[in-house]
């Protein structure tokens, strides 16, 4: 008899997704409460809605979900931007993960996890670095009066970090943890090599998706082509042994930029005939520039359509991280929970210090001040990328089960923790906002 479990497993991820999004705009919180709340108790209350074990074929799972998750994200994120804030969200993305991590390994002193090793204590806090930027963007889409740099800042923040605690794991965490020694310089220089290829290889992957998006003249075509792009990137980066997210994300940038530079043109005037304008004309004729990528009407199309494909991708996360959830094996490592929780926000906020502390100091550097600072703190919230890498660990490994109850543990905590403070926040910015205003009326 045909089995229905992929059909029903459809049904329960848009029931929950609609369910969620519709309780959430009556009760004013951010969705991804609701979603991680309801895929909980839809996997415990009605195990008949999720037919599939998830567990079992996580791996497939994660081929069908990370291009998704991250296209979203890439696509929302401005060239332009990333261009005029590139030095902050480096030293977000890159150097102060880094550092991150380094200042978490430095805790193997106080044996917080006394039975890890220094690498163990690397690849932990590789783990737990990396940000959801799909839960951070549920909770700030739900208010106003974020600038339009701190926004940037955060969505750049929570890309480029992803891609660096991914290299950091795989690189340097996990090999060091799993064989006990490693050579740093040569652990270095291949996180190095890594960084440089993936990053080449997503740049040149974007310009052929760009020429490929001038054969396509509508909207469902041209999404079609991005997903295409993401899926495609991420295969042949982790093919070749590098960043699969890296090359994704540096692929949709850069075929973007090429987009956004189109549309610009089309609407700049014609520039005067000189050597340098001589020279943008043939420019102009590799790009195939009489024929345009797309329209800025078609792309509100392709970013509602991304970011929806990635909302799912991101619930269906949630559906395994319920499966994964052990109570008592949560319990039994609340106290390395709590520390690893209290370690990484302290890190962070450390981190963040430095643009409300010293951003007047240096040009390059964006001053936030206090607001801005406590948003980036508690804009770090953990999700589905640090349950994809505490998967990638070995059955085998002795302390897996640590791995797994502190990263939940933390998903869980930072999502309420960090999403909680942020809401509670501009809930009362709101109010106090509309009382002085109710004030200034009378």
């Amino acid at each position: 008899m045909h089995s229905f479990a992929p059909e029903i497993m459809l049904i329960t991820l848009l029931a929950v997704v609609v369910v969620s999004d519709t309780l959430a705009d009556r009760l004013k919180v951010p969705s991804v409460f609701l979603l991680l709340i309801g895929s909980y108790l839809v996997y415990q209350m009605f195990p008949a809605a999720v037919p599939l074990d998830l567990r079992a074929h996580f791996d497939t799972v994660i081929l069908l979900c990370i291009p998704l998750i991250f296209m979203g994200d890439a696509l929302h994120l401005h060239f332009k931007d990333v261009r005029q804030f590139g030095f902050e969200i480096f030293y977000l993305a890159v150097f102060a993960v880094a550092l991150s991590i380094a200042a978490g390994a430095s805790l193997y002193q106080l044996e917080l996890f006394a039975p890890l090793s220094l690498g163990g204590y690397v690849a932990l806090f590789a783990i737990n670095m990396a940000t959801d930027a799909v839960s951070v963007q549920s909770v700030l889409s739900r208010f106003e009066g974020i600038s339009h740099d701190l926004k940037v800042l955060i969505e750049g923040e929570s890309l480029g970090n992803d891609a660096t605690a991914v290299i950091a794991f795989f690189f340097v965490g996990l090999p060091w943890m799993l064989s006990g020694s490693i050579d740093p310089v040569a652990a270095s220089f291949d996180a190095v090599r890594v960084f440089a290829v993936s990053l080449g290889l997503g740049v040149a992957m974007g310009f052929g998706f760009y020429l490929l998006m001038k054969l396509v003249e509508h909207q469902r075509g041209e999404f079609f082509i991005f997903v295409v792009e993401g899926y495609a990137a991420y295969v042949l980066g982790e093919e070749m042994h590098v960043s699969g997210i890296l090359t994704l994300i540096a692929a949709i940038i850069a075929t973007k930029a090429w987009i956004d530079a189109d549309i610009r043109r089309s609407g700049e005037r014609d520039a005067r005939k000189t050597k340098s304008y001589r020279l943008q004309q043939l420019y102009h004729q590799l790009r195939f520039g009489g024929y345009h990528a797309t329209t800025e009407q078609r792309l509100e199309y392709i970013f509602e359509m991304a970011k929806e494909f990635g909302y799912l991708a991101t619930v269906m996360i949630f559906f395994t991280l319920a499966e994964i959830v052990d109570y008592e094996q949560l319990w039994y490592y609340r106290y390395e929970i709590l520390a690893m929780f209290a370690a990484t926000t302290m890190i962070r906020a450390l981190s963040m210090a430095k643009f409300a502390l010293f951003g007047h100091r240096f040009n390059l550097i964006k001053p936030v001040g206090f607001e801005g600072w406590f948003i980036l703190t508690f804009s770090g919230m953990k999700g589905a990328l640090s349950i994809i890498l505490v998967h990638m660990i070995p059955d085998s490994f002795a302390h897996k089960a640590l791995f797994e109850s502190v990263t939940v543990g933390v998903v869980m905590l930072s999502i309420f923790g960090y999403g909680v403070t942020l809401w509670g926040y501009f809930v009362l910015k709101s109010r106090r906002a509309s009382a002085a205003l109710q004030t200034h009326k009378r």
